[in-house]
């Protein structure tokens, strides 16, 4: 438990434009720990997804490492990769004719072979997997027929299915309201403690992380990265600096964001 699952050393990040490199973010020193959920807070366009993505290896860094139990990113071929990163990303997947049951046997798909077919073993765990996220009342609907907080549950259990110790995901809780909100991060915090994943992702839900995660990656243009637990950047002043403006402050005891009405 807390092992240094995924370790970032002067990474640096952004696109390689045409004429130009445009960096987002540089210098990013942080560790992801196995058992915690790390939630990735942050204004519109700092570069949240942007740190997903390459982390994830949809884009390059630009320069730096990214470790992921020991071992630089670049060593592990694209099969390898499969079997350490889950990803479960924002947009809604557009999937016809196709059961629950069907899209998380899906997640097996790095251990399937060539034709993708399962074995009683993949089976097994696909049906572990549902029962681990609670959606075995789901595994005969088809997906389209899904409602938001249910399709992001699913999403999840097919994660939890391709057997990754590490997952990322993108904004979980967008589009969710917010009872199935609560119920998504509790179950990612969950499943982090009891199978000890290392659980990274983003969110706009700023209070509510605030409430649920183990740690806190505040991501900001002029400060960099603030890395602790939500009582640790609220002690330090850190939260209070990104949330406080006219009308809107920061109870640093409870937590909370407080507005001004009469403003």
């Amino acid at each position: 438990m807390n092992n240094k699952n995924v370790e970032l050393r002067q990474l640096s990040i952004g696109y390689h434009g045409k004429k130009d490199v445009k960096t987002v973010a540089k210098d990013i020193n942080a560790t992801i720990r196995q058992g915690e959920l790390t939630c990735l807070l942050g204004a519109n366009g700092v570069g949240k997804s942007t740190l997903l993505r390459t982390l994830s290896v949809f884009q390059p860094k630009l320069g730096g490492s990214i470790l992921i139990e020991g071992r630089e990113i670049d060593d592990y071929s694209d099969k390898q990769l499969s079997r350490l990163i889950g990803v479960v990303l924002t947009e809604k997947p557009d999937i016809k004719n196709m059961s629950v049951r069907e899209l998380i046997s899906l997640g097996r798909s790095p251990y399937t072979g060539f034709w993708g077919t399962c074995s009683e073993e993949d089976l097994t765990i696909v049906d572990e997997s549902i029962a681990q996220v609670g959606v075995g009342h789901l595994s005969s609907r088809m997906v389209d027929t899904l409602s938001d907080g249910e399709r992001q549950k699913v999403m999840i259990a097919k994660a939890l299915a391709q057997q990754t110790p590490v997952i990322y995901l993108d904004e979980p809780t967008a589009f969710l309201d917010f009872p199935s909100k609560v119920e998504v991060l509790l179950l990612l915090r969950r499943i982090c403690q009891e199978a000890e994943k290392t659980i990274f992702l983003s969110t706009h839900d700023l209070e509510l992380a605030l409430q649920i995660a183990d740690c806190i990656w505040l991501m900001d243009a002029e400060n960099g990265m603030s890395i602790g637990t939500p009582k640790e950047l609220a002690q330090t002043g850190v939260l209070g600096k990104f949330i406080e403006r006219k009308g809107i402050s920061f109870d640093t005891n409870t937590l909370t964001i407080r507005i001004d009405k009469t403003i």
